[in-house]
């Protein structure tokens, strides 16, 4: 049995790399893996409080964010089309106006 403050400290370790990802990216593709490092960061210690403490509420929520991120996955690229198609490249510091 592995301890669980092995996994708290993987998933801290994967936090902060999808923090440090999402604070210092331009580029809205990393930007999206950061968040979805930052998501799975979360299920891995829903899971992990999930088998520690015997029950499957962990692993419920982490099908939940699962789902979110999928939806998250869609509307991102929804929003990378657009910035592509109206600034000639996907730097979300090129989008500051919301005009056409």
């Amino acid at each position: 049995m592995v301890p669980i403050s092995y996994y708290i400290l993987l998933s801290a370790a994967i936090f902060s790399i999808g923090l440090f990802g999402v604070l210092t990216r331009r580029n809205a593709l990393m930007f999206l893996i950061s968040i979805e490092l930052m998501l799975n960061a979360a299920n891995l210690n829903f899971v992990a409080f999930s088998a520690l403490h015997g029950n499957l509420t962990g692993q419920v929520f982490s099908l939940f964010i699962l789902a979110l991120a999928a939806a998250e996955v869609a509307v991102g690229i929804g929003i990378i089309l657009v910035l592509y198609k109206n600034f000639s490249g996907i730097d979300v510091t090129k989008a500051v106006t919301l005009r056409w």
